[in-house]
């Protein structure tokens, strides 16, 4: 093919890329990539017919241009990805401390109500969790194996339906703040008050021990996230209820912006807790000092990421 019929089909095209290339604002990366593999054809087949022409040079140019435009767009990328969990997630958590703490006191408080009355009244339990749950927890008790519920079922399928009801009830609680944190409240009361008559259940028949060393396996980690969720919730519903400065609708925006961002660190730890609870919980009876080690490393990266990482962020940056 003679150069100038070469340059004719595709000057259209290249003038097309050319465009892509030089505009500011963001390209699709797919067509960036495509573009790129267009000119590195081109400028192979203008290397070897047309080695020492004008077109060889323009096509290398906008080759090294493509290049340098996407390594820029990726490195954009990922420099965004991190700036957002090292910087933003800890930012927006530092923002609802006070909820995340009003959220735990909630949650504490419910747990000692559940776990007070169940021990004034017997029946308190079976209200709560209802009669099934109980007498098989009971016989299981009795047959020395206190968490056996937690080694029903395949490993996967546990695993699977935990972390979507886990990821459920998060989310209910982050939702139910838009009724002005009532709704907030709810849903952290009734879990507190759930697991403390959980609790009491095996204290009465002396396992509690036993017990907890299966159930805080994944619930030391599953526990601290919906009383995180809760607190982005308790946020939403402050934000409606207390707008400060700001009109309602801009304080929900603003609060809601930032407590999504919450939100959405908590779902990895969800998928952690029911990995845990579909595939270790059953093994508790292997070691207590095994139960104990991964309820101690759970316990230290919850404190780190909620609590250690934002107060030290917050010191060097002065967030208010």
């Amino acid at each position: 093919m003679r150069e100038a019929s070469f340059v004719e089909r595709n000057k259209e095209k290249w003038t097309l890329i050319e465009n892509n290339l030089s505009i500011n604002i963001q390209v699709d990366p797919d067509e960036l990539a495509s573009n790129y593999i267009e000119l590195t054809n081109d400028l192979a087949y203008a290397q070897t017919f047309y080695p020492n022409s004008k077109v060889r040079n323009y096509l290398n140019e906008l080759a090294v241009t493509a290049h340098q435009k996407i390594y820029k767009d990726r490195k954009a990328s990922n420099s965004r990805f991190k700036s957002f969990i090292n910087e933003e997630i800890p930012q927006a958590i530092w923002s609802i401390r006070r909820q995340l703490f009003y959220s735990l006191l909630i949650f504490v408080l419910a747990s000692a109500i559940g776990f007070l009355s169940a021990m004034y009244d017997i029946d308190f339990i079976r209200l709560i969790l209802g009669d099934f749950y109980v007498d098989s927890t009971i016989e299981s008790i009795k047959a020395g194996d206190p968490a056996a519920v937690y080694g029903k079922g395949s490993s996967f399928g546990s695993a699977i339906w935990i972390t979507i009801n886990n990821v459920r009830v998060a989310f209910m609680a982050f939702a139910f703040g838009l009724f002005l944190s009532i709704g907030t409240g709810y849903i952290l009361f009734s879990n507190g008050i759930m697991l403390g008559a959980f609790h009491q259940m095996f204290f009465q028949y002396g396992v509690m021990g036993k017990a907890m060393s299966a159930i805080w396996i994944h619930g030391t980690i599953e526990i601290s996230v919906i009383v995180v969720a809760g607190g982005c919730g308790l946020a939403i519903g402050n934000s409606i209820l207390f707008p400060k400065s700001y009109t309602r609708m801009a304080s929900f925006v603003q609060t809601a912006k930032t407590s999504m961002k919450v939100l959405v660190s908590t779902i990895p730890f969800f998928i952690v807790a029911g990995t845990l609870e579909g595939f270790v919980t059953r093994y508790y009876n292997v070691s207590v000092w095994f139960s104990i080690f991964i309820i101690l490393l759970s316990l230290l990266a919850i404190l780190f990421f909620y609590v250690i990482n934002p107060y030290r962020l917050a010191k060097r940056y002065q967030w208010k």
